[in-house]
């Protein structure tokens, strides 16, 4: 699954973004920002495009928020 994607992790029953493929694991960070975590290739599956669409558009927005408040460059 590409980066930027969004995805479901089964495991943990949340939603994530897709950051990274490292040492094995799938780094996922929730939509509206905050920790990342790991997920096992296996328990992760995309989500369906009007969900994909909808969440990636909410994540742009809360980046643009932190990004206008200085909490990230």
């Amino acid at each position: 699954m590409p980066v930027g994607w969004l995805a479901q992790d089964t495991r943990r029953e949340r939603r994530g973004v897709v950051m990274d493929h490292l040492d094995g694991f799938v780094w996922l960070r929730p939509v509206g920002g905050g920790r990342e975590w790991t997920a096992r290739p296996g328990d992760v599956r995309p989500l369906h495009d009007p969900e994909h669409a909808e969440a990636r558009l909410r994540a742009r927005v809360a980046d643009a928020n932190a990004r206008s408040r200085g909490e990230i460059l």
